[in-house]
């Protein structure tokens, strides 16, 4: 899985306004906090605003909140928001890619890949990392010294 740098500075906002609680937090301070350049992250939180996930305040006490409780978004939510479909091949969902002879298999493993992906990324919410209590299942697999190589 590869997960693109928009992602990442995504996810980690979102983790920072999960922390944050109720108060806005300013884009400045969100990319202080997580070494982010200002005005990309900016682009972000317009894609997140849009999907519904934040909401910018405006004023000398604005900034950006979540739009809906830590615990009802989860990690998948934020990269559908910013990335689009979890899991696609050549910009197209699984399904909708073909393969013959010795390659056919090849779209199972893709949907298998993506259902595997759902199954972690719509389990995690940003309030479990934000408090990093994440699920046991995740610890779990995270706990593995093979899935560290």
């Amino acid at each position: 899985m590869r997960l693109s740098a928009r992602v990442d500075y995504a996810l980690r906002a979102a983790a920072e306004l999960a922390a944050a609680g109720a108060g806005p937090t300013t884009v400045g301070e969100l990319a202080k906090e997580q070494d982010m350049p200002p005005k990309y992250l900016e682009n972000i939180l317009l894609q997140m605003r849009r999907a519904g996930l934040v909401r910018g305040q405006r004023g000398p006490e604005g900034g950006y909140v979540l739009a809906r409780p830590a615990a009802e978004i989860s990690l998948a939510d934020v990269i559908r928001a910013v990335d689009g479909p979890l899991a696609n091949v050549r910009g197209e969902r699984p399904e909708h890619v073909g393969y013959r002879g010795p390659a056919e298999s090849l779209q199972q493993v893709w949907i298998a890949l993506r259902s595997t992906e759902r199954s972690i990324l719509e389990e995690v919410t940003l309030e479990q990392v934000a408090s990093g209590a994440l699920p046991e299942r995740v610890r779990h697999l995270a706990a593995d010294p093979a899935a560290w190589d």
